[in-house]
């Protein structure tokens, strides 16, 4: 079966300035794919290309089996879309709303059910005007799932949600996949594309720098972090910490370690330690997270925007 996305080379000028440059990259039916990167990197300008919304520069682009540039109007009909924000009428009702988008698919998720699942059964009936954010960021979900879409673009979609209804966000994102459904997924929380994304891809100028599982990026920062104390009564005699391979530094009785063995290190330090029945206080082993590789693969610094169209 052919990917549910497929980009090859993708590229997108604004006259001179270059936004997207020779980008490639596939999302399988029932993959949650990420794409991070800093504004001004080209995710928003990739995204509206393959939803239709922008035409590319060169390149070869396939949502669907279909090219989104000549797509008939049927191919709409396959695709949600979850935007940053939408124009969504503040005095409709939630079900009034979702009825509205769902008319225009030819196979409408019934109302009811959308509500239930974004969990906005005791607001159905009141006016979007009345909601807090996160209630209208849900609003947001329902309508990019109001046509039972193969494919979803989600853009930053737990913005203004507080930490449980996030949670309960990346479970309807997962229950999207397990359905099958093609997940391409925006997002500058770090953490929300380590929890769902199966596959990451990191944006910076206009090209992927870095792709992979989060585990592989991961990986690719290598080295872990040791961190413990040595109580007062005892001294940090050179026998504990000779044979560490890693690389050391003490600031008083703490101690931080920086090793690409860590398992050997740390059988060390907790034999040294048990034999001497002796605690290493705030003893903690922690490895590089997928923010730390991509804060060491992008410039924080960079700014601008995207080309004429701005992006995120």
């Amino acid at each position: 079966m052919s990917p549910a996305v497929a980009v090859s080379d993708l590229v997108k000028d604004y006259g001179a300035v270059r936004a997207v440059d020779g980008v490639s990259f596939e999302v399988e039916r029932g993959e949650v794919f990420a794409l991070l990167g800093p504004n001004g990197a080209g995710k928003s300008t990739i995204v509206e290309i393959l939803e239709g919304h922008r035409t590319r520069s060169s390149g070869a682009v396939r949502v669907l089996d279909t090219d989104p540039a000549s797509a008939p109007p049927s191919f709409r009909d396959r695709i949600g879309i979850v935007l940053q924000t939408s124009g969504i009428d503040p005095e409709l009702t939630v079900r009034e709303a979702i009825d509205f988008y769902g008319a225009a698919y030819s196979r409408p998720v019934p109302a009811q059910e959308l509500i239930e699942l974004v969990e906005l059964g005791e607001k159905a009936d009141a006016r979007i005007s009345t909601l807090s954010g996160g209630q209208q960021r849900r609003i947001d979900m329902a309508l990019g799932l109001a046509g039972d879409p193969d494919v979803v673009f989600l853009d930053e979609p737990t913005t203004g949600f507080d930490p449980a209804a996030r949670r309960r966000g990346w479970e309807l994102v997962e229950r999207l996949a397990s359905e099958q459904r093609a997940v391409l997924l925006t997002t500058h929380y770090l953490d929300e594309a380590e929890n769902l994304a199966d596959r990451v891809a990191v944006l910076a100028r206009g090209r992927i720098v870095a792709e992979g599982t989060p585990a592989e990026l991961r990986a690719r920062a290598g080295s872990a972090l040791i961190r413990f104390a040595v109580p007062d009564r005892a001294e940090p005699v050179p026998d504990l910490l000779a044979p560490v391979s890693g690389q050391i530094v003490g600031r008083g009785r703490h101690v931080e370690i920086t090793t690409d063995t860590p398992t050997a290190d740390l059988a060390h330090l907790t034999s040294w330690a048990a034999q001497r029945e002796i605690e290493l206080e705030g003893l903690t082993v922690s490895t590089p997270s997928l923010e730390d590789v991509y804060l060491a693969l992008v410039d924080d610094d960079r700014g601008g925007g995207d080309g004429a169209g701005g992006d995120s």
